[in-house]
């Protein structure tokens, strides 16, 4: 059985794109199943966390480094597909790179992390766009929103997420909120699952989010 394609993409960096696509790679690989990270980012910044791992505890997903595929992105992944259960791509900034429109003709599902900033929601007006006309060609694309580094508490966060609601992109249910428990994830070379009982708020997102993401994906069989 193909493995199922989700591609991490926005319009600019410093979105989330690589933790979320780290999070969700680990989580689903300490279920059981075979899971690649593809690094598309010329940045390598998965490549880096995954090797950031001591040996005794390696990251529990494999990370192949293809940052200089970029318009061929999708040809190269699909060498993979008979390999593993899920295939997540980490695209490097589409306003930089054709690669994100690549791996977008070959995902069942396209992740668009967004903080809550008004520059963040300017900039997905660009991804929008994109991933309508790639949904010309790959019909079958599903396309959500992930909210992540979250502070509810603040005026600015409610009036984006207002905005988002509307933004003509679904929202994924579960939001992932502002903690330290992610960037230290990153530092370890592992997932928030790897920071015990002390992460349980993030591990409960994460998971959360893992399955609503297995959950959709199942829909597209």
């Amino acid at each position: 059985m193909a493995a199922s394609i989700v591609t991490v993409v926005n319009q600019k960096g410093g979105a989330g794109k690589t933790m979320l696509a780290m999070q969700l790679a680990g989580t689903v690989a300490r279920r059981g199943e075979k899971v690649l990270v593809v690094d598309a980012d010329p940045q390598g910044t998965a490549t880096r966390w995954s090797a950031s791992a001591p040996e005794e505890r390696p990251f529990p997903a494999a990370v192949s480094g293809l940052s200089n595929a970029g318009g061929r992105v999708h040809l190269e992944v699909r060498k993979f597909v008979d390999d593993y259960h899920l295939i997540i791509i980490d695209c490097p900034p589409a306003i930089d790179s054709p690669a994100p429109e690549s791996a977008l003709l070959i995902a069942d599902m396209a992740l668009v992390p967004v903080r809550p900033l008004p520059a963040e929601l300017w900039a997905s007006v660009g991804i929008r766009k994109m991933v309508e006309r790639q949904q010309t060609l790959n019909e079958g694309l599903k396309v959500r929103i992930v909210v992540s580094d979250l502070e509810p508490r603040t005026r600015l966060a409610r009036s984006v997420m207002d905005n988002l609601s509307a933004f003509g992109i679904p929202l994924m249910q579960t939001i992932l909120h502002h903690r330290v428990a992610y960037p230290e994830s990153m530092i370890l070379g592992g997932t928030v699952h790897n920071l015990g009982s002390a992460a349980k708020p993030a591990i409960e997102e994460v998971e959360a989010l893992t399955d609503e993401v297995l959950e959709l994906l199942r829909e597209e069989d």
